[in-house]
């Protein structure tokens, strides 16, 4: 049933702008997690939080596992297993078919070249080279190994929703990942785990009925590691931005 708006909602006021600023901007893909648990209170309070994640019409469609102990290592177990049977024989892939396609067949310049610029930024900054395979295999894997941390997210939505539901989501996964941030965590959302979509509906007992979104990994970030000295960049806002005043 429909309620009123919260009179505290309204009434509400940001009394630190600049810390909510923080939680976003601070925001950033690690890769790299302490082995440290996160308290379940805690990841409640943040899924919580998450809840008020504008969807059209309401519908909320998310629906969220969450894997620690024995459950995320039985996953990371069978997924990396997977990995390293298709990277043995790439006509494997075709037993995990994805359930959508997260990146283009064809990229558009612009974009090939910030992917391109991403990808070889990072592996330049661990020291692997164009021909190494075997090291670009490696570190791939570490996507299903959750970069170590010690909670996992697999995050799925109804197939009998459409394309809308997709942007809903994206609303949702980024309140996890600021509510983390203002909680001295980080996050590092994957759309790797969409490529063995079928094993990982199994595992974590999923219906066919359900789309794997994305995983996301949860924990307390590494210091020391290199990779989470990586900065991806952005462009600036002018560069996107198109104002209209009459």
């Amino acid at each position: 049933m429909p309620t009123r708006v919260n009179p505290s909602q309204v009434a509400t006021v940001i009394s630190d702008p600049k810390s909510v600023d923080l939680a976003i901007t601070s925001r950033f893909s690690a890769r790299a997690f302490l082995p440290n648990p996160v308290d379940r209170s805690l990841i409640e309070e943040i899924l919580q939080v998450a809840t008020r994640a504008p969807s059209g019409v309401n519908t909320q469609p998310w629906k969220v596992y969450v894997l620690q102990g024995a459950a995320r290592d039985r996953l990371v177990a069978r997924v990396c297993a997977a990995h390293d049977l298709v990277y043995r024989d790439p006509e494997r892939a075709k037993d995990f078919p994805r359930d959508y396609d997260y990146y283009p067949l064809q990229w558009p310049p612009v974009y090939l070249e910030r992917r391109r610029e991403n990808g070889w930024g990072l592996y330049g900054l661990l020291g692997i080279g164009k021909g190494d395979k075997d090291k670009m295999h490696q570190q791939h894997q570490k996507n299903y190994r959750f970069f170590g941390a010690p909670v996992g997210l697999i995050c799925t939505v109804d197939r009998a929703l459409a394309a809308g539901s997709l942007v809903d989501y994206g609303m949702f996964l980024q309140c996890i990942m600021i509510a983390a941030r203002a909680r001295g965590l980080h996050t590092c959302p994957q759309a790797a785990w969409n490529d063995f979509a079928p094993l990982v509906r199994e595992e974590v007992g999923a219906t066919d009925q359900e789309s794997l979104v994305c995983g996301v990994s949860l924990g307390y970030l590494d210091p020391h590691d290199p990779v989470n000295t990586f900065d991806a960049g952005r462009v600036d806002a002018q560069s996107f931005t198109v104002w209209r005043d009459s």
